[in-house]
């Protein structure tokens, strides 16, 4: 016989599964980093849009009863207009018998359209001072202000008190307004208003330095002579009596189109146009009053189709297509926002009645379930098959085994070798028990194992369990026992998980409470079953051959038979008596793949039976009930689920952070309560329970993230493989509840 020495230091080539292992783990990455990615533009579509509405970088503050001692007397004196043309400070008077007419912090959808149909009805020109976030969001109505010949200026981007801001804030007020401005109107302006600015004579210390870098900057700033105070909505009247120049005197006028109730607005301007040119009085732009300093001819006629604004500027090259750039994600965010917000409202509901409906009907089933009258006929003694697929489980199959043999009721066990690399093979053989048969396989898969397992089982009915999984010696002789209902095709056992000593091992502990078993007892009484979970279910050998094996269709092979049973007319329930302890993955790695290919196999289980969705009859309900509670539960709800943490999150930053934490507080409270009920159906210890919190905080982000990214691959159509997770044999003989 030859024998080959190995060569020092070259590496062993790896297995086929490697291979197919390192594929699948290259061709999932990118989908990783895509559902990042959108969870990322979820919280930048939310933080933009909290910006525009001033929830975000708001500052309310507004100052009043400041010094003016440094501010040049002939500017406090001066008129409305103030430049600084060759660096010197400058005021501009109106006319005599000319109105200036202004509005203020628009544009606004409801409003501002009404002013502009008066405008135009009287051939009037004005000056519209505008605030760059609603400018974005509005681009339409700037777009026609401009073509209509009316002139625009900067009322800053969020409306605030510039004199509070630092000069970068200042700065970025500005250029976000511009911006703005071109991607709506493709322009920009030299025009600015301060907000909560009146006359020339209320500038104080700290807003004039503003002032005065802004005019350095080559702005014109624009106070008022004659305020309507039309926001104070004193009626119709004192609207045009206050916007009323002295004399014959010419005024800067300050109107509204925005920011609150307009009406009483809208039905002034028209007699105040009427009133103003019956005095003799003509309207004209900042610009125009700045030309007339200039010498122009008087009386020349203004129409709105020549009026030439001096004030604006062309749009071109970067800052045209950063001002697009910026319209165009304000729009999504427009429309993300209020999707997003009926997404959370309709996710809010949905978990609350999951929660309800959950409580409800597990209790209802525990009731039913636990009477000492309970039967569901005959008392099942015949021998049942075990059949155990294992790859590569040398860490837990002794254990396995072992908690096998000790089952009360009668069996033989099939372990079936899935091309194991490890020994597991040999250390079942080694063994010596005489009900135990090893069958070797070539490596297929999963579903492949137990479907050559059940035809080489001798008995009628069959048992499903993974490798890493252990049995109470009851738990056998208690799935079994439905089947005395000749209309049950499968069983599903409670699943628990041993390894829960580890703060990941605890969640998972709370999940499988929780979520998985109190789930099962609600699809229980509403006969719609999804699940039978790998790690104990049994079913009727003859239902398992009639519905074509455990299909290697999906991932999840225990969804699809599962559904396939309810869709051939077998009944599907859930045994809360019949336990199994199960090893559940120990880092958060391998929690991931778990879960990724749980909920991938779900959505393909799901599409590959969406004719149930028509089936007839006691078939079709799993379609009629069963399918849209899934879909609802454990896709749609879990995907948009983050919207309740990242609008927690954002509420608690940036708007009202006790009231914030007084909801998120509420809803986790639901939650416990849900869980400590569940915990107490299961008769298990409330301590893990203290975990819960930083559960919500951690892992059911984790398990959203992995969702996403199970969608995105089902959206991009790829496939995956089964993963064989890394195992530690530390769940031993079952240790009891808690």
């Amino acid at each position: 016989m030859t024998t080959t020495t190995p060569q020092r230091g070259r590496r062993r080539a790896p297995t086929r599964m490697e291979r197919a292992a390192g594929r699948a783990a290259a061709l999932q990455r990118p989908r990783v980093v895509l559902a990042l990615l959108l969870l990322l533009a979820l919280v930048c579509v939310m933080l933009l849009d909290g910006y525009l509405r001033a929830e975000v970088g708001g500052d309310q503050r507004v100052r009043t009863g400041a010094s003016s001692s440094d501010v040049p007397d002939e500017v406090l004196d001066g008129g409305p207009i103030l430049t600084f043309r060759g660096g010197q400070a400058t005021t501009v008077s109106v006319p005599d018998k000319t109105i200036a007419l202004t509005f203020d912090d628009g544009p606004d959808p409801t409003w501002t359209p009404q002013v502009l149909a008066i405008l135009e009805k009287y051939d009037v020109p004005a000056t519209f001072f505008l605030v760059g976030s609603m400018v974005s969001r509005h681009p339409g109505i700037v777009a026609d202000m401009v073509d209509q010949g009316h002139e625009v200026g900067i009322h800053t981007f969020t409306h605030v008190d510039l004199s509070y801001q630092s000069d970068a804030r200042v700065r970025r007020e500005m250029e976000q307004t511009q911006l703005a401005l071109a991607g709506a109107a493709g322009i920009t302006t030299t025009l600015f208003r301060a907000p909560y600015s009146s006359q020339t004579g209320a500038i104080d210390n700290y807003s004039w330095p503003v002032y005065e870098r802004l005019g350095q900057d080559g702005y014109t700033s624009v106070f008022v002579d004659t305020d309507s105070d039309d926001w104070k909505r004193p009626g119709v009247t004192k609207i045009v009596q206050w916007a009323t120049p002295e004399k014959d005197e010419g005024a800067s006028v300050l109107f509204h189109d925005a920011g609150g109730e307009r009406s009483q607005t809208i039905a002034a301007l028209p007699r105040y146009i009427e009133k103003m040119r019956a005095k003799g009085y003509t309207f004209t732009t900042v610009s125009g009053v700045l030309e007339k300093q200039q010498q122009a001819p008087a009386g020349a006629p203004q129409t709105q189709g020549s009026r030439l604004q001096a004030a604006h500027r062309e749009a071109t090259g970067t800052i045209l297509y950063e001002g697009k750039a910026l319209v165009g994600a304000v729009a999504v965010a427009e429309v993300a926002v209020p999707a997003l917000s009926v997404g959370l409202m309709v996710v809010g509901v949905a978990v609350l009645g999951r929660f309800g409906l959950m409580l409800v009907l597990a209790r209802r089933h525990h009731r039913l379930r636990n009477r000492r009258r309970l039967s569901w006929g005959p008392t099942v003694t015949r021998p049942v098959s075990v059949i155990v697929p294992a790859y590569n489980e040398k860490e837990c199959i002794a254990n396995t085994l072992d908690s096998l043999a000790r089952s009360t009721h009668p069996i033989e066990i099939i372990v079936v070798d899935d091309g194991s690399t490890d020994g597991t093979a040999e250390i079942a053989e080694s063994l010596g028990m005489p009900n135990v048969r090893v069958i070797r396989q070539a490596n297929a898969g999963k579903p492949a194992a137990l479907n050559h397992g059940v035809r080489s089982a001798r008995h009628d009915i069959v048992v499903m369990m993974d490798g890493d999984t252990v049995f109470e010696p009851d738990t056998v002789r208690q799935l079994v026992q439905p089947f005395a209902d000749p209309q049950v095709g499968a069983v599903a056992g409670n699943a628990k998980v041993g390894n829960r000593a580890t703060v990941i091992g605890a969640w998972q502990h709370i999940e499988y409470v929780m979520g998985f078993n109190l789930d099962r007892r609600m699809y229980d009484l509403l006969r719609c079953m999804p699940t039978i979970p790998g790690a104990i279910g049994a079913f009727r050998r003859e239902a398992v051959l009639q519905a074509g094996g455990m299909s290697e269709d999906t991932l999840a092979e225990d969804t699809d038979i599962t559904i396939a049973l309810h869709r051939a007319g077998w009944r599907v329930v859930y045994q809360e008596h019949a336990r199994a302890w199960t090893e559940a993955p120990g880092s958060l790695k391998q929690l991931w793949s778990q879960r990724y290919r749980w909920s991938y196999g779900t959505m393909q289980a799901l599409w590959k039976h969406r004719k149930s969705l028509t089936d007839k009859g006691p078939s079709g309900r799993f379609g009629r009930v069963g399918m849209p509670l899934v879909v609802l539960f454990q896709i749609v709800t879990p995907v948009f689920a983050p919207l309740i943490d990242v609008f927690t999150l954002y509420a608690m930053i940036f708007v009202d952070l006790r009231a914030s934490l007084l909801a998120w507080a509420a809803v986790l409270g639901v939650q416990l309560l849900c869980a400590a009920y569940a915990f107490r159906l299961d008769r298990e210890k409330y301590r893990y329970l203290l975990m819960m919190p930083l559960q919500q905080l951690a892992y059911r982000q984790m398990m959203y993230l992995v969702l996403i990214h199970s969608c995105v691959t089902a959206l991009t159509g790829g496939r995956l493989r089964w993963q064989k997770l890394k195992r530690t044999g530390e769940v031993g003989t079952p240790a009891g509840t808690g």
